[in-house]
């Protein structure tokens, strides 16, 4: 279960072991817990918080993508060791083959075609949660409704 303490705590150990990527991801993240706590004025749930951190993966990947494009190898390699570090407060994301099987028993179950787009994404993001990655889904859900 990911929280708020537990980063801090993850925060601490970092300090100690004076692993300043560590420190310096860490205190991003918590500044950015901390702002959304405050701007929707109470506690974040475990779920808002994996957002939020899904979202920052995200935010680093895209900047190292863009490093890479500029010729900035070592600022792209930066950005992707902090996405590492995030990673470790995701759940257990799925595998592709994983995914593939959810999407096959959804679209079975209810007789979806490629027009009950929506409805299929919808109830696949519902089974599978933050578990697997958005793009992914729909990639995949695309190609099986056709």
């Amino acid at each position: 279960m990911i929280s708020l303490p537990q980063i801090e705590s993850d925060l601490v150990q970092a300090m100690k072991a004076k692993d300043s990527a560590a420190v310096d991801t860490l205190r991003g993240l918590k500044v950015r817990i901390q702002n959304e706590k405050i701007s929707k004025m109470k506690d974040l749930s475990e779920e808002e918080i994996v957002a939020l951190v899904k979202s920052e993966i995200k935010r680093r990947k895209e900047a190292a993508e863009s490093f890479t494009a500029g010729g900035r190898k070592e600022m792209a390699e930066k950005e992707l060791a902090e996405a590492a570090i995030l990673e470790k407060y995701m759940p257990r994301q799925l595998s592709e083959q994983e995914l593939s099987q959810a999407i096959d028993a959804i679209i079975v179950k209810n007789n979806f075609v490629a027009a009950d787009f929506g409805k299929a994404m919808g109830q696949l993001k519902s089974q599978v949660g933050q578990s697997a990655d958005g793009a992914l889904m729909a990639k995949l859900l695309k190609e099986k409704l056709k």
